[in-house]
């Protein structure tokens, strides 16, 4: 089993987008914060689903998302 970072934007109008940084296009988004996790979750296993399908390797997983404190300038 893999375990990927993914990273979710909360939007201005509302909402989340959401995207796996180790697998190129693999994106999603949901009106609220469960809804985004269930969506990228589906997405990122069609993701693997259509790279078995075509006997491609997956990625490994390598994205380590973290917060950084600065100072306000």
């Amino acid at each position: 089993m893999h375990e990927y970072a993914v990273v979710f934007e909360l939007e201005d109008d509302g909402g989340y987008s959401v995207w796996v940084p180790d697998l190129p296009g693999c994106a999603s988004q949901g009106d609220t914060y469960e809804e985004a996790v269930s969506n990228i979750r589906e997405a990122i296993e069609g993701y693997i689903a259509a790279h078995k399908a075509e006997g491609l390797a997956l990625p490994e997983p390598r994205a380590r998302v973290e917060k950084v404190s600065v100072a306000p300038a």
